[in-house]
């Protein structure tokens, strides 16, 4: 092969082959009139190949001309190969065959059920398991719901334990869109619009709306990007829209701002944003509203007052302790409390986001979670504030361990994308979603037929509580309050496992009022550092 390599080199066969094909070809047709398309063929490679060494874009197609394209098809179909010949069932990346198989499985109202026991390996450190009772529970029913709101006056929902997380319409086609929201009304839950606003798609079928509010204040801002009262009203108080929520940070890219590109701002999407068709639409990465914690709660305040008492909360991945803990000693400054609060994990995230920001920004649900479930319990507010939990919640397990880390309802974004038959493409952020759900294609969107999806939406919502309350019945548990972190095992190594709750910090009830009590490291660092006149730390 070296010898062959150094009178010719190699990396140049395919470029060679076509040119003598093509004059094979072209001979063969001149004197038979057959093989034209041979002809066209070769022909078409020579052009490509010509190209390929001009190019000044592509290394390994100027050295490789025509033979390079072949590395960069393999590259392109490299996820579809690993996913289908080559990953394991168990092998999560970013979620395993077998969760999204479950999702499937549930949507369709196939049964779940498994043969030969678990694929996992629970020697493993890190496997995690509830213990069961010898006296075990009678559950009637699965709609289990939490009561969000009602204090002082102000109007209450009463929420599922599972609901569709937030995700936009031009992040979501119109069809997904519409099957989600149908879906949603038919099972009874709660569809959060994510921060695009509510669409014409989101009003088609009724299902109950928890809009959501970022930065750029979509469906309630001014021309030049600021808040409107008066358009905050003219949603806030449709009887579809069930609580607000006001958006600090989402776990794909907490801290990063956006920009919806103007080709992209259709006349759709800018109805419901309420910005120029064919403009660029920016998502700042932090409010204009507000620049304290004690002006949140000011905001909090007004959009309640403004929606007539509907449930009013915010939503973060928590990133640095001490502006979390000015938030909560801003709540207990003001005496402006919000209704709920709903912790994204870092973990999280439908959209496409930079891959720093995927991987090393934010924390994750579990240490996000229990910082807030804690400290509200070390104020004496947790009994106030309902607490929602997004990341990676898939199963009715992933529901149960949620609620156990201090959560009061779950939300699920990617589990209700795999019910409407995502299969984890990755090619959300191209347009060219081969499932219609990321996409706003008129054609590829088609694919989903809407009545159909919105079934399998339902079902999985259906089945997925009805797993959580087989599970609480196995073990024990008469209602989805009960669950605690000792219920939940955790193996350490080979021969050590513990509950979660000997591996978990908690704090008691109104600790951090007392100054006398001993702290755990987060708050002994960063409370008394903390002030709710500003989100900075104070030294």
């Amino acid at each position: 092969m070296d010898l062959i390599n150094s009178l010719f080199p190699v990396r140049y066969s395919a470029f060679v082959v076509s040119i003598l094909g093509f004059i094979v070809s072209s001979f063969y047709f001149v004197a038979s009139g057959q093989w034209g398309l041979a002809v066209w063929l070769f022909g078409g490679l020579i052009v490509l190949g010509l190209h390929d060494v001009q190019q000044k874009k592509h290394a390994i197609l100027r050295n490789y001309p025509i033979l390079g394209h072949v590395r960069f098809l393999l590259e392109f179909i490299r996820p579809e190969i690993r996913q289908y010949f080559i990953e394991s069932d168990a092998e999560a990346a970013p979620f395993s065959r077998a969760q999204r198989s479950l999702v499937y499985a549930r949507a369709k109202g196939a049964s779940d059920s498994r043969p030969f026991g678990t694929q996992l390996d629970v020697r493993a450190a890190g496997y995690e398991w509830i213990n069961h009772s010898v006296a075990p529970t009678q559950i009637e029913g699965h709609d289990f719901r939490v009561r969000v709101g009602g204090h002082d006056g102000t109007q209450a929902y009463d929420i599922s334990l599972f609901n569709v997380s937030a995700m936009s319409f031009g992040a979501l086609s119109a069809n997904a869109i519409m099957s989600l929201n149908l879906g949603a009304k038919l099972g009874g839950f709660a569809h959060d619009t994510g921060e695009g606003s509510i669409s014409r798609h989101h009003r088609t079928h009724g299902g109950d709306l928890i809009w959501e509010l970022g930065s750029g204040y979509f469906g309630c801002r001014t021309d030049d990007g600021h808040f409107s009262e008066d358009k905050f009203v003219l949603n806030a108080l449709d009887p579809q829209v069930k609580m607000i929520e006001i958006k600090l940070s989402q776990g794909a890219k907490p801290g990063h701002g956006g920009v919806l590109p103007g080709p992209k701002v259709t006349e759709e999407i800018a109805e419901a944003r309420g910005v120029p068709v064919g403009q660029d639409c920016v998502s700042p990465a932090s409010h204009s509203s507000f620049t304290t914690p004690l002006e949140l709660m000011a905001f909090i305040r007004k959009l309640r007052q403004l929606s007539g008492g509907k449930p009013v909360g915010f939503k973060l991945c928590v990133g640095h302790p001490w502006e979390w803990f000015a938030i909560v000693k801003a709540m207990l400054e003001s005496g402006t409390t919000p209704d709920f609060i709903v912790v994204d994990g870092a973990e999280g995230g439908t959209g496409a986001a930079p891959l720093e920001f995927s991987d090393h920004m934010g924390m994750p649900m579990l240490e996000g979670l229990r910082l807030v479930h804690n400290t509200l319990v070390g104020v004496n507010l947790r009994e106030r504030i309902r607490l929602g939990a997004s990341g990676k919640i898939i199963s009715g397990f992933d529901v149960a361990r949620t609620l156990a880390l201090g959560a009061d309802w779950c939300n699920s974004a990617r589990g209700f994308m795999f019910a409407l038959g995502c299969i984890q493409a990755q090619t959300c952020h191209t347009g060219n979603c081969p499932t219609g759900v990321t996409t706003q294609d008129p054609q590829r969107q088609m694919a989903l037929v809407v009545p159909s999806k919105a079934e399998r939406v339902k079902n999985f919502h259906y089945h997925t509580l009805e797993s959580l309350q087989e599970l609480m019945q196995s073990a024990g548990i008469h209602d989805p309050s009960e669950l605690g972190l000792h219920h939940i095992e955790r193996r350490m190594s080979e021969f050590e496992t513990h509950p979660l709750s000997e591996l978990i910090v908690s704090l008691m009830p109104g600790a951090l009022l007392k100054e006398d009590q001993v702290w755990p490291d987060v708050f002994q660092r960063h409370w008394r550092q903390a002030s709710a006149e500003t989100f900075q730390h104070i030294t």
